[in-house]
C-alpha cells in the first residue's frame, strides 16, 4: 500500500507555515484514504450514535471543516 496522491489543498495552502496544525487526506493505491488528523478515540467514542462501532485497532481522528472541503472536489464519484 503506498501514498498515491494528496486530496486537497496542503496544510501550507490552508495556512499552516509552522507545521502545528497539519490535517491532511490522501488516497492510497488500494483506493482507501488515510487521514492525518486529531486524535480524539477518548473523546468522541461515548458520543458515537448505537449504530456505529469502532474496532479495538480503530482509532476516531479528526479533521478541521477546512480540510475536508478543500478536498471535495478531489474526492472522487466512485
Amino acid at each position: 500500500m503506498k501514498i498515491v496522491r494528496r486530496v486537497g489543498a496542503s496544510p501550507r495552502e490552508r495556512g499552516s507555515s509552522t507545521g502545528q496544525s497539519c490535517p491532511d487526506i490522501f488516497e492510497l493505491s488500494n483506493g482507501d484514504f488515510a487521514v492525518i488528523g486529531r486524535e480524539a478515540t477518548a473523546e468522541l467514542d461515548p458520543e458515537l450514535p448505537p449504530d456505529a462501532a469502532r474496532a479495538d485497532y480503530e482509532r476516531i481522528v479528526v479533521i478541521t471543516r477546512e480540510t475536508l472541503l478543500r478536498a471535495k472536489n478531489d474526492i472522487p464519484d466512485a
